[in-house]
């Protein structure tokens, strides 16, 4: 009876551990979790906190824009009103800012796509060098380029129109379109074009119809960053822009000159950052759930 104690309570005791071992790594489970949903809001916090502080800002009155209260007393569309009166110019800006950066968008996918898939597919001399000066064009700073741009088109006669502000913005945003895509279609399956053109389809063509929908999520990723860095821009636009043509930003930072009061520019800024917001949203979905549709070769 002796003998056999030994085994059966090291039987008995070896559930015990397992449910122990199963507790401990449970605990250590909640505590990553907890630290990462703490790390999350933090994050979150920090990055809400100035947007809340605008929007609430612009929806106090006129004579609370500055107190230091996290809610408007007396919440008041009275900022907004303000904001869209018709000297300040707001609606022309938003009108004009759209537009422009709508056209420059087309213009540089269409221009981004080809450049991408030449880079990409073709093999020629010196295409390291081209795709390096590619990627160099896209880092350069654009205050480099206002005094000889505004020099250029005061010379032909192209001083405060839409195509000085439309030229440069293709210009900087198209190396960034095709460096991007160039990557992305390095790692689609080309046996699928050329299982096309074997069909009898010729390479556009086979571009086109095979190639091209799988890029979708790399295309919608660049047009959203494009029209996002257009819509944004306010460098180019201060010096080129001027009434005729001018820009929601450079209407937003001559608020505070034209308006007395923060209330309305913080209501300007409200609405000039509407537009972004919801095309973020509207395509949230779609960049996630596709971002890696056609990049798996086989």
């Amino acid at each position: 009876m002796t003998a056999l104690a030994g085994p059966v309570a090291a039987r008995a005791e070896r559930p015990v551990l397992a449910v122990d071992r199963r507790r401990l790594r449970r605990r250590r489970a909640l505590r990553r979790g907890a630290g990462t949903g703490i790390q999350a809001a933090l994050i979150v916090l920090w990055c809400l906190l100035p947007v809340y502080w605008m929007v609430a800002a612009s929806l106090r009155q006129p004579g609370e824009v500055y107190s230091t209260s996290p809610f408007p007393a007396d919440p008041t569309l009275a900022n907004y009103v303000d904001a869209f009166d018709p000297y300040a110019l707001l609606l022309p800006g938003l009108v004009h800012s759209f537009g422009i950066a709508a056209l420059v968008t087309g213009i540089v996918l269409v221009l981004g796509v080809s450049g991408g898939y030449a880079l990409a597919r073709f093999r020629f001399p010196g295409r390291g060098v081209v795709t390096g000066a590619v990627l160099a064009a896209s880092m350069l700073p654009g205050v480099t380029l206002l005094t000889p741009l505004f020099a250029f088109f005061s010379t032909i006669g192209w001083a405060s129109t839409f195509q000085a502000l439309i030229i440069p913005y293709i210009a900087l945003s198209m190396p960034f379109a095709a460096y991007t895509l160039q990557i992305f279609l390095r790692d689609l399956p080309w046996e699928l074009e050329e299982a096309a053109r074997v069909d009898g389809c010729s390479r556009s063509r086979a571009f086109v119809s095979v190639m091209l929908p799988l890029m979708a999520p790399a295309v919608v990723t660049v047009a959203l960053l494009t029209f996002i860095a257009n819509w944004n821009e306010y460098l180019v636009a201060s010096v080129l822009s001027v009434q005729p043509t001018i820009t929601v930003t450079v209407v937003v930072a001559n608020f505070s000159a034209e308006l007395t009061g923060g209330g309305a520019t913080m209501a300007a800024g409200v609405v000039a950052a509407g537009p972004l917001v919801l095309l973020v949203l509207l395509f949230q979905r779609r960049i996630t759930s596709g971002l890696t549709a056609g990049s798996v070769k086989g």
